[in-house]
């Protein structure tokens, strides 16, 4: 009897399956000075107790986009451990802040298939959810992968494609409880821009460039215990590369956008995002964003933005070329609503 797990291909998906993913995490203070470590990341909320306590918080979170990747990470060797690429993202809620202690564990549903016209491989949907220890949802998202056959000869599955929403609804974001940013400290938290200073359709250009490593990009993604063979073994791509995990973009997009958007505290929702190239250590990663929309919230002091942020190897901020298609320098395109102090 075969012992070892060679993961899921595109046949062993049903639309409707639960996923009830291995291995829960729990949240230590590690995981955030390794998360700072990796990333340039230096929003106050995350960084500072006393800030965040400032803030209406009972201690400071840990980052919305750390947990993501906890969560993210338990579900790789279920869902994506034979994916040739992950596609994008929808209908990303975070719903709890997570808190160091906290133990997270992870569950998925397949809400879409649909075999490609290759007969190789196909595209599988799934919503994530990430729980705490008190079985409370703290955050849940779409993701679609595009998964391997292992056996081309299985009979495709009937075609089902989910309706995503284009975005999340202003008035579903979520406001951590408590959450008050009338006593905002703009001097502590790097930049005095609030919500009223940004204006719809404003680009920022985050100035800053890194680098990607090799040997970071595999330690981070050890780090959130994903199993995917394209970032570690470097014999399972035909070109000898190990492709960056999309997440350590994402993070790192995100770090460099500090520089402009210090106030864009806490992310709320992910609305859409894209992988549009791939990512390979050597590369050197800058980041620009576009302010798509603003809205109010419930809580006191505290305004939602939504941003377009987008990861190149390039410069400038140029997205599409004349066909339509993402430019090969695009590395991530990602919508995603963020709190910021009114």
């Amino acid at each position: 009897m075969t012992k070892t797990n060679t993961g899921r291909f595109f046949e062993d998906y049903s639309v409707g399956q639960v996923i009830d993913h291995a291995v829960p995490r729990t949240i230590s203070g590690g995981e955030r000075a390794l998360y700072h470590a990796l990333y340039p990341s230096r929003h106050a909320l995350y960084s500072s107790d006393e800030f965040a306590r400032n803030c209406g918080l009972p201690a400071a979170p840990i980052d919305d986009l750390a947990a993501f990747h906890v969560v993210f990470g338990k579900t790789v060797p279920d869902v994506s451990l034979n994916a040739v690429a992950n596609l994008g993202y929808a209908e990303g809620r975070f719903l709890k802040p997570v808190y160091t202690g906290d133990t997270l564990r992870s569950r998925s549903t397949v809400i879409g298939v649909k075999q490609n016209s290759n007969g190789k491989t196909g595209v599988v949907w799934v919503r994530t959810e990430g729980l705490n220890q008190n079985n409370d949802v703290v955050m849940s998202y779409v993701r679609w992968v595009m998964v391997r056959k292992g056996n081309v000869d299985a009979p495709a599955p009937d075609t089902v494609v989910p309706d995503l929403a284009q975005t999340v609804d202003a008035g579903d974001l979520v406001v951590p409880k408590g959450l008050d940013f009338s006593n905002y400290d703009f001097t502590l938290a790097g930049e005095h821009h609030r919500l009223d200073d940004y204006q719809i359709g404003e680009i920022i250009e985050h100035v800053d460039g890194v680098t990607i490593e090799e040997a970071e990009h595999m330690m981070a993604t050890r780090l959130w215990q994903n199993t995917a063979k394209v970032h570690f073994d470097a014999t399972f791509r035909p070109d000898g590369q190990r492709l960056i995990y999309g997440g350590h973009v994402i993070s790192m997009a995100r770090a460099l956008s500090f520089n402009g958007l210090a106030n864009a505290q806490m992310i709320a929702a992910i609305n859409a995002g894209a992988h549009a190239n791939p990512c390979f250590a050597g590369d050197t990663i800058r980041a620009w964003t576009e302010v798509l929309d603003k809205a109010d919230t419930n809580a006191e002091g505290v305004g939602a933005i939504r941003l377009r942020l987008v990861a190149t190897k390039g410069r400038g901020t140029d997205l599409r070329g004349d066909d339509g298609k993402y430019l090969s320098e695009v590395l991530l395109d990602l919508d995603y609503w963020a709190l910021m102090p009114t």
